[in-house]
């Protein structure tokens, strides 16, 4: 809607008039009260008043009494950030019932304010020089108490299996051992290394942390030792951060944000943000290039539909906003390769931990592993047969260590 931005809840409730309930959320969100106002200062506060836009009431035997309610807010109403936003549709409004933010749809006039993804999809893809397949990712792991040379190697021998990205664990912070500028520069060394070997070009997400005053300097500190990217934990900082380096013309690389803390928001059905939301039009609206988020395949599970859902929002066609890679994440083997190009196409990033370093042959093998599958797939071959031909002895060897998942 022009000059308004549109936000659909679902509230659980087995007696509630939902909508009354709509109309007091729509006025208790705006104007505050409104029966009680004089009618002049009815016409003049009629450009604040949120407008309730529909109400879907569900009623199933056996099953919980729901309504699904679109209200639209002005924009006048609130600053064109999303802190603002988010304050003004579900701030108060969140801790009232069971009642839970699936949907956010931004005014032409809001989305304005925000550029987006600097780099994006098709940016990604041209800095790695690769169009024709989906790319790989693996993952620090077990980088606690490493030292710059242990850290090194453990970069290079990912870096020897084909990968695309690499990136720091989450849980990786500024700290002695692996000071920021030191880690980029011993990483970016081992990339070339392996680049000689390997012919690839390899983009190294590093984890930007620390107080929130000084995430940009650190941020210029990384580019300027050499880092092509970066990894931010987007939601324990806020999306206004994201923004607010995403849009830094100085901060010229791209940024995977981390789904960490995601799991408060999003999981339950009664509470919280919609994932579509949350890791979807938020996240690619505050500009992130890459987002990860729990796949529907491995140990930290999200429901299929809201994966899809997910998928749709970072991708979907908006103007002004490049498109975002989807990263479904958590548990990836080679196995899992068909089902994730089947529901997610080319234009997804597999991305993997214990897949790639639990390799039976070893981290390198675990990368080779991947590109075996993904190769199988794109060729319409099956991972049985793509494993059976010369060379294929890594891919082998992930599916004897954990099979083939087909469904």
């Amino acid at each position: 809607m022009n000059g308004m931005c549109v936000a659909t809840y679902r509230c659980f409730d087995e007696k509630a008039d939902f909508h009354k309930r709509a109309l007091s959320i729509a006025v208790g969100l705006t104007v505050g009260s409104w029966t009680e106002l004089p009618e002049a200062r009815k016409a003049e506060m009629e450009k604040h008043l949120g407008k309730v836009l529909s109400v879907e009431v569900h009623e199933e035997a056996g099953k919980e009494r729901y309504a699904d309610i679109r209200i639209a807010y002005p924009d006048i109403n609130f600053s064109r950030d999303i802190p603002a936003l988010l304050v003004t549709i579900f701030g108060k409004l969140s801790m009232d019932g069971r009642i839970k933010l699936i949907d956010i749809d931004v005014s032409d006039e809001f989305r304005s304010a925000f550029p987006g993804p600097k780099f994006g999809l098709q940016g990604v893809r041209d800095l790695l020089g690769v169009h024709d397949r989906p790319l790989l990712m693996s993952i620090f792991k077990s980088v606690i108490g490493y030292d710059l040379a242990n850290l090194q190697e453990q970069f290079y021998k990912q870096a020897l299996g084909g990968v695309d990205l690499i990136k720091d664990d989450e849980i990786l912070f500024e700290n002695p051992l692996t000071p920021l500028e030191k880690r980029v520069e011993a990483c970016m060394e081992a990339a070339r290394k392996a680049s000689e070997e390997t012919g690839q070009k390899l983009l190294y997400a590093v984890n930007l942390t620390g107080p929130t005053s000084q995430l940009a300097d650190n941020a210029r500190k990384a580019i300027a030792a050499g880092a092509n990217a970066l990894l931010f934990n987007v939601l324990a900082y806020g999306y206004d951060v994201l923004h607010e380096l995403s849009k830094d013309p100085s901060i010229s690389v791209p940024i995977a944000a981390h789904p960490a803390v995601g799991g408060a928001y999003y999981q339950s059905p009664y509470y919280g943000i919609g994932a579509s939301v949350l890791f979807g039009k938020l996240m690619r609206l505050a500009g992130a290039d890459l987002v990860l988020f729990p796949s529907p395949y491995g140990s930290v599970v999200m429901p299929k539909e809201e994966n899809m859902a997910v998928k749709e929002v970072l991708l979907a066609e908006t103007d002004g906003l490049k498109a975002s890679f989807p990263v479904p994440s958590a548990g990836i083997h080679p196995g899992l390769v068909p089902l994730i190009l089947r529901d997610f196409g080319q234009d997804v990033v597999v991305n993997a931990g214990g897949g790639v370093h639990g390799h039976p042959l070893g981290t390198a093998a675990g990368g080779k592993a991947f590109r075996q599958a993904i190769d199988a797939v794109l060729a319409g071959e099956s991972l049985e047969e793509a494993a059976r031909k010369p060379g294929a002895e890594p891919l082998q060897a992930a599916i004897d260590a954990w099979g083939i998942r087909h469904s």
